[in-house]
């Protein structure tokens, strides 16, 4: 385990790669409206955990649970079909193909959404890819193709497409020229947050947020800051395999990093989202990243507590149990985590 201190809280990191990346958006409202009207739509529960929050040794837990969003059993559902949707609204999807490469849950996304609105979806897969998500894809009405050892390397094969057939690019992730898809699709990710806000009486003493690329992060950093100030410690968590933020914090700047590929694996990101590292840097107080076994120990937790879910799913949990009373945390803490996703079938 890993912990950083934020230096560039509250202003942000003043580096030529961010200076053309928009600061992450803070409209829940457009988002909320466009999602009310899809007929899979329901808030998702803010539950009390009072078994997680003895095993961690705080007064309250309070969980947001993404299992069942829109029947699809992740966060991820308001994130792609989100831009899809924004897209059909200006008759611009129909008959449009999306392309993307996805880790995980990202893809179900792009798939679910262009088949609600009657264009094509092709999903690239990197070779660590369970079979039985491709199959899951595949159900939803997605073409699924095989490249590349790493979710790097399938990104740069659906990047490669896109631009050889003429396809749209829907990626969750910002680089330097692709920035508008990315930062739209993380503006679907404050309806969750705003549901949380919107349901608690007042503001957590810590939020624990686990990222990948960080854009659940940054959506769910950047609205609680507009809502509570900097009364909540924001704490961002990564796997010890995939530490792309903590090291471009550390660095001062974007940096791609390596490792072996980790049981996190919707976590499994190398690079940084630059829109996330920018509202990131800004908004979020410690980075830290975890071990695998310390990522298991959080989703075998979730499960005795009747919240099964992997360690992806847990591993915003799996941050505070492994942070212990480190992080100002005590047995008065009031803290938010986000169940990312249900469990793997």
């Amino acid at each position: 385990m890993d912990i950083l201190k934020n230096p560039f809280r509250g202003t942000g990191m003043d580096v030529p790669e961010l200076s053309a990346m928009p600061w992450p958006s803070l409209d829940a409202e457009a988002p909320a409206a466009l999602v009310r009207r899809c007929p899979r739509a329901a808030t998702t529960p803010l539950v009390p955990a009072p078994a997680l929050a003895q095993a961690a040794g705080v007064a309250e837990i309070l969980v947001k649970d993404e299992r069942d969003r829109m029947g699809m059993g992740s966060f991820k559902a308001l994130g792609a079909a989100y831009v899809i949707a924004c897209d059909a609204e200006k008759g611009q999807a129909e008959g449009r193909t999306y392309v993307t490469a996805s880790a995980g849950n990202h893809g179900l996304s792009v798939a679910a959404g262009a088949a609600a609105f009657k264009a094509h979806s092709v999903i690239y897969l990197s070779d660590t890819v369970p079979e039985a998500f491709a199959a899951r894809l595949r159900a939803e009405g997605a073409q699924v193709v095989r490249e590349g050892a790493t979710y790097e390397a399938s990104m740069a094969a659906a990047q490669a497409a896109a631009e050889r057939e003429g396809w749209a690019l829907l990626s969750d992730s910002s680089w330097a020229g692709y920035t508008e898809r990315p930062h739209r699709l993380m503006e679907g990710y404050l309806v969750l947050m705003q549901e949380a806000i919107d349901a608690m009486e007042a503001a957590p003493s810590h939020i624990f947020l686990q990222a990948g690329v960080g854009g659940l992060a940054v959506a769910c950093a950047g609205l609680a800051r507009a809502a509570w100030g900097s009364a909540p410690r924001i704490i961002v968590v990564e796997p010890e395999a995939a530490p792309a933020l903590i090291n471009s914090i550390r660095a001062g700047a974007p940096v791609e990093t390596d490792g072996p590929v980790s049981d996190m694996g919707r976590l499994d990101c190398k690079m940084p989202s630059l829109i996330a590292l920018k509202g990131l840097a800004r908004d979020a107080d410690e980075f830290m990243t975890i071990t695998e076994a310390e990522g298991h120990a959080g989703a075998d937790l979730c499960a005795t507590a009747g919240l099964p879910t992997t360690p992806s799913g847990a591993a915003g949990l799996s941050g505070l149990l492994a942070a212990g009373s480190r992080l100002g945390l005590t047995p008065q803490s009031r803290v938010l985590v986000i169940l990312s996703e249900g469990p793997e079938a």
